[in-house]
């Protein structure tokens, strides 16, 4: 099993940027494809992005596509989310999320593992 914990997360007004960071431990880091969810309230949760366990491919959700940026470092266990240009309708809780797989998944069901959540709130 591996283990999840968000950080980064924070008050900001719109334009600005944050980058979040999960770090993984209990378990090999670099087995395991990384997502970034996000829900707000009243809402579902959203796929934001994810990022493939060798780093070879990304995948960011249209809403963010030309803002946010997923990258990892397999050496430090550690996926970030690099958020620019951050609108109002970006605040939410921001989860990361983990699997082990050369795939990438798209969904919040590809995910077994999950960490706690990093709030991010965007005033305009």
């Amino acid at each position: 099993q591996v283990q999840l914990v968000e950080s980064g997360g924070g008050l900001v007004q719109a334009g600005g940027s944050l980058r979040l960071s999960c770090a993984a431990s209990g378990r090999t880091f670099s087995n395991y494809a990384m997502g970034w969810f996000r829900q707000a309230p009243g809402k579902e949760r959203e796929f934001v992005g994810g990022i493939r366990r060798d780093g070879s491919r990304t995948y960011n959700a249209d809403s963010v596509k030309g803002r946010f940026t997923i990258s990892r470092d397999n050496a430090k266990n550690t996926v970030y989310l690099e958020m620019n240009s951050l609108k109002p309708e970006d605040t939410a809780v921001y989860y990361c999320a983990a699997r082990d797989t050369p795939l990438l998944p798209t969904t919040g069901d590809g995910y077994p593992y999950w960490g706690q959540g990093t709030q991010v709130t965007v005033s305009s």
